[in-house]
């Protein structure tokens, strides 16, 4: 097979493509095979039709068609690897000569995005900026706030609905007169906003036992986005009391015995919180640094492709305003995927298979799944190589962060390993049963082979970082 490549653009090219009839020939083969298996000819049992009656009957050019149809991928493929092209997105291939007799060769060109090239600069001592640790008394009140409210009792009162008032509700929606879905006795924390948009101004000022209607885009369904009628029925009306702050309620909610205590340990988790800000600020502006220097050419149809996906999967494909907005973010998770690419291919850095099942189990508590089964999900999807890659962007971002200055706005050194607080570590047994779980959902070779994929492959999907 002969092969030439054609620069179109720093991400676009055209690979022109010559392949000897000898190396299509056992296409032709298994393609009459194929048709023969499939028509039934008088005179001839199924299977046994010889070639020269398909070509009669059905036609050289579909004996063709079935045979470069079968063999495009894989020749592509080789001439990629030969020009070492590394395509993404979706290929456009044109076909311009094809064996309908003996002796013909094949030969296509084929236009395809490709990933692009990126001169990263030196990578060593980048200097990044994060805010100073500050502590406010609203910092240590807001904590102090959600402890007590855990510890807080749920009492009826006889009045108007008002903001942050919890209530048991019955709430129906109709389209057009249609019941479109109804519950009862649901409880709701006004002010919230996780339900119907347009309820928590219905609710306030209601009172129990009192009905009202608004007009509200449906959440979710086979009608999601639909306005319907919502009606509302408030069944009763609470309020959270907390407890009193003192030296009971601090022996009731910690392991201290006064209040000045706890109040004390409440101060530490707050200045331990922001200096794990720090840390998040660092890698984030790190990030930032780095897509708005390093100049990084994007291949116009996979920000096409990724603009029009987003777009359709929220049915606005016409809101001209929201496709800009979607487009310049996704110029920017594309910049910071391919960066970090390159960033992971010259720092050769490789995926163990502990930190993919690590990975997984992190993935498997966001969507509130067990790991075992989002660990087969992801698997029977083929999705391990988009996750090996991702993990590999992050160790990636990881391994310069470790070699940047990081100082706070009073221009203090920060030691990134300090910002870690103990709080975020997970259980021990918890995490390696959770491990444990999804390694066993995960086949070995699989990873391995996938790990190899994703070392020597971009993907075309903006990274969740």
């Amino acid at each position: 097979m002969k092969s030439a490549v054609e620069t179109l653009s720093p991400t676009r090219v055209k690979l022109i493509v010559e392949v000897p009839f000898e190396e299509v020939k056992p296409l032709l083969d298994k393609a009459y095979a194929t048709i023969g298996a499939q028509v039934q000819v008088p005179g001839f049992r199924k299977g046994k039709v010889p070639n020269r009656i398909i070509d009669q009957r059905i036609g050289r050019g579909a004996v063709v068609q079935e045979a470069v149809n079968e063999g495009l991928p894989q020749f592509f493929a080789q001439a990629a690897e030969e020009q070492e092209v590394r395509a993404i997105g979706q290929p456009e291939v044109d076909v311009t000569a094809v064996p309908l007799e003996d002796g013909q060769d094949l030969e296509f060109s084929v236009e395809t995005d490709v990933r692009p090239t990126v001169e990263l600069p030196e990578l060593e001592g980048i200097e990044v900026s994060v805010d100073d640790v500050a502590v406010s008394d609203e910092d240590v009140e807001e904590r102090m706030t959600s402890l007590r409210e855990r510890f807080g009792t749920l009492v009826g009162v006889d009045r108007a609905v008002e903001t942050g008032d919890h209530v048991s509700i019955d709430l129906a929606a109709s389209i057009g007169g249609e019941d479109i879905d109804s519950v009862e006795g649901v409880s709701y924390e006004v002010g919230s906003g996780n339900m119907l948009e347009g309820m928590d101004d219905a609710l306030v000022g209601m009172t129990a036992g009192e009905t009202k209607t608004f007009t509200a885009p449906l959440a979710g369904g086979d009608r999601e986005g639909q306005d319907a009628e919502c009606t509302v029925t408030v069944q009763s009306v609470k309020v959270r009391e907390l407890p009193e702050l003192d030296d009971e309620f601090a022996q009731l909610a910690s392991e201290f015995d006064t209040l000045e205590e706890l109040r004390a340990d409440l101060v530490t988790q707050a200045e331990q919180a922001k200096k794990y800000e720090q840390g998040i600020q660092a890698r984030d502006r790190l990030l930032d640094h780095l897509v708005d220097t390093v100049d990084v050419p994007l291949p116009e149809g996979i920000v096409k492709a990724e603009v029009d996906s987003h777009l359709e999967g929220e049915n606005r494909m016409d809101d001209d305003e929201h496709r800009a907005e979607v487009d310049t973010s996704t110029r920017k998770a594309l910049t910071a995927q391919f960066l970090l690419d390159a960033i992971a291919e010259k720092l050769e850095v490789e995926v163990e298979q502990p930190e993919l099942i690590e990975y997984l189990v992190m993935s498997a508590q966001q969507y509130g799944m067990d790991p075992n089964q989002f660990a087969q999900a992801v698997d029977q999807q083929g999705q391990i190589p988009a996750m090996v890659q991702e993990v590999a962007r992050r160790k990636a971002l990881a391994a310069v962060l470790d070699d940047a200055r990081i100082t706070d706005a009073g221009g203090h050194e920060i030691d990134l390993n300090e910002l870690v607080p103990e709080a975020e570590q997970p259980e021990v047994a918890d995490a390696e049963a959770d491990t444990d779980a999804a390694d066993a959902a995960v086949d070995e070779a699989a990873v391995d082979e996938a790990t190899d994929v994703a070392a020597t492959q971009a993907e075309d999907t903006p990274a969740k970082a």
